[in-house]
């Protein structure tokens, strides 16, 4: 079925694009060109409606249905959906390592800063 809607579907399209380009512009002729026209309305003098015109209304109306069509088959369809879906999700972030608080040390003794440096030792002998 599918298959079938889409085949129609490229063949309405065609028709549409060569119903639309074999159709002559509203204001076509030489009059129209230096802003002459049959009428002053929005879009020129309305005709009555031709062959072309009622194809091109018919075409752009099979167009829409099978368009809507097809969306909604392939969105009701079991094997569809989003590309994200096959996406795996992420990993939980893992928090850096912290250490284990240690049990403090003792303290050194407090130095005294006012007490003179040690002498130096004597050089060796010879």
């Amino acid at each position: 079925m599918v298959i079938f809607l889409t085949i129609l579907h490229v063949l309405v399209a065609f028709v549409l694009i060569m119903v639309v380009l074999l159709q002559t512009g509203k204001r076509a002729d030489l009059a129209g060109a230096f802003g002459g026209g049959g009428s002053q309305t929005a879009f020129g003098a309305r005709g009555a409606a031709t062959v072309l015109s009622r194809l091109t209304t018919w075409s752009a109306g099979i167009f829409m249905v099978t368009s809507l069509t097809l969306a909604l088959m392939s969105s009701s369809s079991g094997g569809g959906g989003s590309v994200l879906d096959s996406v795996p999700p992420p990993a939980p972030a893992s928090a850096p390592a912290v250490p284990a608080p240690s049990t403090p040390s003792p303290s050194p003794a407090p130095s005294n800063n006012n007490a003179p440096a040690p002498a130096p030792a004597p050089p060796p002998a010879k």
